[in-house]
């Protein structure tokens, strides 16, 4: 009798993760060995095998998308991850109004990407936007054009996005600080350990599974980053900003190529998953309880 109750507690999650998740994920692998125009509907599938997988590997398109979703990730993932554990590191201590501080730094984290990215849009804006103006103010006669230039483009997507991340990243590294037993330190600091040496034998090893965590979910969220990218540069100018993502976005809704985007898509996620492997082999044995 139990075992039914808690198969009819789950039901509904499980019912909209075989709908949701396990359907579309199975559809796309499917997809990625065909030639399919959805315009033609699925009398119009075409059975092509490797055929899309081969094409990618020749496209200068493909890889150049490649590229900037390295840099994108490369350089947006260590920075919301050191940026959240400094603001972390700042607010582990006697802080006045850290649980008001902790929900202004989240806050970014759950608002809506169109939200953020308007906020952004005038304050980034070229000749009006708050940012420029400050710049000038200082006597920079030719400040960047952020949004609307090719060298700072992307750049800036990777500022934006690691922004409005550092207060999750932030929360999370907060709060398994806060379960660490104080016993360590007090030790550490009767043997005559400093500040630097305590965080790096402690503090750093003691948060090696939660930095684990935070890596995997970044990295999947930096490779899978649409939104922003959509509203404030739509991939441009010219292509400077187009990540893979919005390449698979480009390839199947505005030029119907279905076969081609689920391809990326499958290369796109075995790309995460080897990085994943790795750094969660690598970090074992490596923390204060391993």
């Amino acid at each position: 009798m139990s075992t039914r109750v808690g198969w009819l507690f789950i039901l509904p999650n499980l019912i909209g993760f075989l709908i949701f998740t396990l359907v579309p994920l199975i559809g796309g692998v499917g997809i990625s060995f065909t030639d399919w125009n959805v315009i033609s509907g699925l009398s119009g599938i075409k059975w092509v095998g490797l055929q899309n997988f081969a094409e990618l590997i020749t496209d200068g398109t493909f890889w150049a998308a490649v590229g900037r979703t390295v840099i994108y990730a490369g350089v947006g993932v260590p920075l919301t991850m050191a940026g959240g554990l400094v603001l972390a590191l700042c607010l582990n201590g006697p802080v006045f109004g850290r649980a008001v501080l902790r929900v202004i730094f989240f806050i970014p984290h759950i608002v809506s990407s169109i939200a953020l990215g308007f906020v952004w849009l005038i304050l980034l804006h070229p000749t009006a936007g708050l940012v420029n103006l400050a710049l000038e103010s200082l006597g920079i006669n030719d400040p960047p054009g952020w949004l609307v230039s090719q060298q700072w483009s992307l750049l800036s997507l990777v500022f934006i996005t690691s922004w409005a991340g550092m207060g999750f990243h932030a929360v999370i590294f907060l709060s398994a600080m806060q379960a660490l037993p104080t016993e360590l330190y007090e030790a550490a600091e009767l043997d005559g350990a400093g500040a630097w040496t305590r965080f790096t034998t402690i503090t750093w090893r003691a948060l090696m599974p939660t930095t684990t965590f935070l890596f995997i979910m970044s990295l999947i969220g930096h490779s899978q980053g649409f939104g922003l990218i959509a509203f404030l540069t739509q991939g441009g100018p010219g292509d400077s900003s187009t990540t893979l993502s919005y390449l698979m976005y480009q390839t199947g809704f505005q030029n119907y190529r279905f076969g081609d985007a689920a391809a990326m898509g499958m290369l796109s996620f075995v790309g995460v998953l080897l990085l994943t492997v790795f750094f969660w082999r690598f970090q074992r044995g490596r923390g204060l309880y391993t």
